[in-house]
């Protein structure tokens, strides 16, 4: 049940409504927010963290959540003109995964919803908010971003309309586009703006996408296949997708330019440079409430926030490059941690929350115990062109150590007030076994007995080392020795904690064989599998370029994977073995590729 102030001022929050920009005193915001999630004032959502970046900077913001797209627009002109621009995102969620199951199933619920009710996004949410607001405001200018933005920023498989789509830029008919985290290029595009800049010569900001006309052909700029070739060859369009990775996860990137038409080009500006200690501590910083907006505390539980109220976002960015996630394509393969002190700051602020129990419900980031790892000589990093750090082997210069992050864990465990704090987010149980640093055994040790509810969640994602050397995750023998590893640890505590694995059915180069093997190898070490997925083929990954173009972007390899419902159903039965139902199909399937031998193993 929610537990919220008995009291509190409305002032806190930034404005939904008109009535709370009068009560302020404006009388024009400078920028108007829209977003396709429910407006919480909680660092880990994108539309409150560019709110509050731009309102520290003197600027007034007002957010528009969930706009009603299909009645008479009110939410779309409530607030006027805005005397800057519009910025627009979908939410925290690519609005098509948001929206449909991997079998194109619409979902019944949205996490960032009160009582995770649906429907108050449209598909493509993005494109729609934009476009009502370009028809009702066509001088002002629009900026896009967000993970939408982001993972839709050049030509793309939309696995929803199963064909390349051009970048979002070109379908929102935004003036700019900024892709990844957004709070530097924001004040970037802003400052320019205040001072008069018009919107179409805003052309040089790092991490922006903008349309051009032509461009200046040097050193510095990489031409990739165009729209139209992608759409008549899917090996360029791998092609293009080999670059744009290489080039958005490099210290020294270059800028990315594609055709979409005759007198169009779709210009990408590189990324910046990973976030500095003290700049990610002042955007963590901000006075966020922390809480859903007022207008929701009586519409029922906001499940995204549920998960997230009591937890503590310790760094960005991921060097996994695991071949199915867009993390690093949104965030950067390089970490930006926080300072001790920043959060510690934050623990402050969650054990005095009125609703706190005693229990933190995760320290941690993208993959938890990443932080503070980073290249041991970084002139090294500065030429890399690796996608991952970590694959298909550790780099010999990554600082490996959990010692930064042992330190953080010890002092969240002084706090009088904190019973417990688990760490919710997965671990890379890869980085645990590497021996170049002793505080990795040490590291484990005290994450067993300290911060673990019963549970620890890891990701094998497949027993194939076929599968996982295109995933980019370690052989399985590393998953069976860490299970080791944290079975002796359970036996020397008496601990009683459960490993709970991740696996992924028809991931590119998976098949019902494989899978069937999956089962034996889990079943073999008494798991019997809960979590588990059906893959989805989202933009902006090496997964995604396979599953379209069947061909491995960096080696041109044809790479089987399986497409149609029925494929893909298929595979994911294999995971429910023990039911009644889906023994005969398994039979069935077995029985066709020749693999009887298999049975005995599944139903002894």
């Amino acid at each position: 049940m929610n537990e919220f102030p008995a009291s509190y001022n409305i002032a806190d929050w930034l404005p939904i409504t008109k009535k709370d920009a009068d009560k302020l005193g404006w009388e024009q915001p400078d920028v108007i927010l829209f977003t396709g999630d429910a407006y919480i004032d909680h660092p880990a959502f994108g539309a409150a963290v560019v709110g509050r970046v731009l309102e520290s900077n003197g600027y007034k913001v007002a957010i528009v959540p969930q706009p009603n797209w299909q009645d008479d627009l009110r939410d779309f002109k409530k607030f006027g003109k805005p005397r800057l621009f519009f910025a627009v995102t979908s939410g925290n969620m690519d609005s098509m995964v948001n929206h449909y199951t991997a079998n194109k199933r619409l979902r019944s619920n949205d996490a960032y919803s009160p009582n995770g009710q649906s429907g108050f996004r449209p598909d493509y949410a993005l494109t729609v908010y934009s476009k009502i607001i370009k028809s009702l405001f066509p001088d002002v200018p629009i900026i896009s971003g967000g993970i939408e933005a982001s993972l839709r920023r050049l030509t793309h498989f939309d696995y929803w309309q199963n064909s390349l789509k051009p970048s979002s830029i070109i379908e929102t008919e935004a003036d700019l586009l900024v892709y990844g985290m957004g709070e530097k290029p924001i004040l970037q595009i802003v400052s320019l703006l205040e001072k008069g800049v018009p919107i179409k010569t805003i052309t040089n900001i790092p991490q922006t996408v903008f349309v051009a006309d032509n461009f200046e052909k040097n050193e510095n700029t990489i031409e990739i296949h165009s729209h139209t070739d992608c759409l008549k060859d899917k090996i360029k369009y791998a092609e293009n997708f080999k670059v744009i990775e290489i080039q958005s996860n490099m210290v020294n990137a270059k800028r990315i330019v594609q055709k979409f038409s005759n007198n169009k080009f779709v210009i990408v500006n590189p990324p910046n440079k990973p976030l500095l200690e003290k700049e990610i501590d002042k955007y963590y910083d901000l006075p966020y409430t922390r809480l859903p907006h007022p207008k929701y505390w009586k519409k029922g539980p906001i499940p995204a926030y549920e998960m997230i109220r009591h937890s503590i976002n310790i760094h960005r960015g991921c060097f996994g490059g695991c071949s199915f996630c867009t993390i690093s394509a949104h965030q950067g393969k390089f970490i930006s941690s926080r300072s001790e002190k920043s959060i510690m700051k934050e623990v402050e602020q969650v054990v005095n929350m009125p609703d706190f129990k005693g229990y933190i419900t995760d320290i941690g980031g993208p993959s938890a115990n990443m932080y503070k790892m980073k290249g041991k000589d970084l002139s090294i990093c500065d030429s890399c062109k690796r996608p991952s750090c970590i694959n298909p082997n550790i780099c010999t210069n990554l600082d490996t150590s959990h010692k930064e992050l042992l330190n953080i864990y010890r002092k969240v465990r002084t706090f009088d007030k904190v019973k417990k704090a688990t760490i919710g987010s997965g671990i890379r149980y890869d980085l645990v076994l590497d021996e170049k640093d002793n505080t990795n055994q040490i590291y484990i040790e005290e994450l067993l007995k300290y911060h673990v509810s019963g549970r620890l969640k890891v990701a094998p994602e497949h027993t194939s080392d076929k599968v996982l050397k295109i995933m980019r995750k370690p052989s399985f023998e590393t998953f069976k020795t860490f299970k080791k590893l944290f079975d002796k640890i359970n036996d020397k505590f008496k601990l009683n904690q459960q490993l709970i694995p991740y696996f992924i059915s028809s991931h590119p180069a998976s098949t019902e064989e494989d899978m069937a093997e999956l089962v034996i190898e889990t079943k073999n070490l008494n798991f019997r599998l809960e979590q588990i997925q059906d893959f989805t083929p989202t933009p902006m990954t090496v997964a995604a370029v396979i599953f379209y173009s069947g061909y491995h972007p960096y080696t041109m390899e044809k790479i089987f994977t399986a497409k149609s419902q029925y494929e893909k159903l298929a595979q994911r039965k294999f995971f429910f073995w023990y039911k009644k139902e889906n023994k005969n199909e398994i039979i069935k399937s077995l029985s066709a590729i020749n693999r009887k031998d298999l049975l005995k193993k599944f139903f002894s």
